[in-house]
C-alpha cells in the first residue's frame, strides 16, 4: 500500500484539523477509498498513487489557504475539493478582491468561482441575469456591487426591486401602512444593506431615496437612470412585468436581475418572465448570463444537501 506524509510547517494542527477532527472527518468523506490518520502534525495518507497524487495536491491548496487566511472551515473545504482546477479555486479565494468594506470593517468579497465571474460580468455590462438556487449569493453580492457604485459615485441611486407574489402584489387586505406591508417581502433586501451600510446612514438613504426599496408593480410608468437596480426573485415575474422592468431602463443604469427559475411561485398556467427573458435575450450582445450552482452555496452545510435532495426527485419525475 502506498504511504503519503504531510507535515504541517508553520500551522497549528488543532486549528488546521477542526474541533473534534471536523477538517478531518470531511476529508475523509471525499477521499473514502484513502485511509487518513492525523497526528500531531503529521496527516498520513494510505492508498492508490493516483488517488494520493490528488490528495496530495488538495491538501496543499488547503494548506496556502490556511497560509494566507489563518482558518480553515467546510465552506473552504468543500470549494478547494470540488474545484475543477486550481486556478479556479484561486480565482475564487485569492484573487478575489474586497467588493466593499461593510459594517465593523466586513471584508464583503465574491466568495466563489461564479461569485467571482458575477463581479466580472457585472464589471463588463449594463445587464446582468444571475441565476441559481437559494444561498449561492446571487443577491448578497448584487446589492454588495450596488452600493461599491454608489459610494464611488458611479450611480446616484440604489433601486431594489422583488415581484410580492405571495400577496399578488395587491397588498390593501395586510394590516399597517404601506410601508409595514411591504418590508417582509423586502427583507433580504434590508438584511444585506445592514450589513454593508451603518444603521443612521442607511435610514437617511432610504428617506432621501437615495436607497429605494420597492415592489416591481411601483416600478410602472418609471425611467430609472443613474441608478443601480437590481430585481431580485425575477422567476416570480409575469411576461409583461419583466418587458415593463426591462424597458425601465435609463441612461448610466445598471440593471441586475436575480432569480431560481426552480422556485417559481407564480399560479399554474402562468410564464416566468425571467425563464422567458433568458431564451429570448441569450444573444443580445451586452447582457451578460450567469449560472451558479450547489457549489456556490455559502450558508449552513445543509442548504446545499437540501438542494442535492430536491434535485433527485425533481430528476425522476
Amino acid at each position: 500500500m502506498n504511504e503519503l506524509i504531510l507535515e504541517l510547517e508553520e500551522i497549528t494542527p488543532k486549528e488546521f484539523f477542526g474541533a473534534q477532527n471536523a477538517n478531518i472527518k470531511l476529508l475523509k468523506e471525499y477521499f473514502p477509498k484513502l485511509k487518513i490518520v492525523a497526528r500531531g502534525n503529521k496527516i498520513k495518507a494510505y492508498g492508490d498513487a493516483d488517488l494520493l497524487e490528488e490528495f496530495d495536491r488538495r491538501m496543499n491548496m488547503l494548506m496556502e489557504h490556511f497560509g494566507k487566511y489563518n482558518k480553515i472551515d467546510e465552506n473552504v473545504i468543500e470549494r478547494v475539493l470540488t474545484s475543477q482546477s486550481s486556478d479556479d479555486y484561486k480565482t475564487s479565494a485569492h484573487s478575489g478582491e474586497a467588493i466593499i468594506h461593510g459594517v465593523n470593517g466586513k471584508i464583503i468579497k465574491a466568495q466563489t468561482v461564479n461569485q467571482r465571474k458575477l463581479v466580472e460580468s457585472v464589471n463588463r455590462n449594463d445587464m446582468v441575469f444571475a441565476i441559481g438556487p437559494a444561498g449561492t449569493g446571487k443577491t448578497y453580492t448584487g446589492v454588495a456591487l450596488a452600493v461599491r457604485a454608489l459610494k464611488n459615485k458611479e450611480v446616484k441611486r440604489i433601486i431594489l426591486t422583488r415581484p410580492a407574489v405571495e400577496a399578488g402584489e395587491n397588498l390593501g387586505f395586510l394590516p399597517g401602512d404601506l410601508k409595514e406591508k411591504l418590508d417582509p417581502y423586502m427583507q433580504p433586501l434590508y438584511d444585506a444593506l445592514r450589513d454593508m451600510i451603518p444603521a443612521e446612514k442607511l435610514a437617511s438613504f432610504i428617506e432621501n431615496g437615495t436607497i429605494q426599496i420597492a415592489p416591481l408593480a411601483f416600478m410602472r410608468g418609471r425611467t430609472l437612470d443613474n441608478a443601480f437596480v437590481i430585481l431580485d426573485e425575477g422567476q416570480n415575474t409575469t411576461h409583461a412585468q419583466m418587458k415593463m422592468f426591462l424597458t425601465r431602463m435609463g441612461k448610466s443604469a445598471k440593471f441586475l436581475l436575480t432569480g431560481d427559475p426552480g422556485q417559481v411561485d407564480l399560479p399554474r398556467r402562468s410564464i416566468s418572465g425571467l425563464k422567458e427573458a433568458l431564451l429570448v435575450l441569450k444573444n443580445v450582445e451586452g447582457i451578460g448570463m450567469i449560472y451558479l450552482d450547489d457549489k456556490d452555496v455559502i450558508r449552513h452545510k445543509l442548504v446545499k444537501k437540501v438542494i442535492e435532495a430536491y434535485k433527485s426527485i425533481e430528476n425522476r419525475d
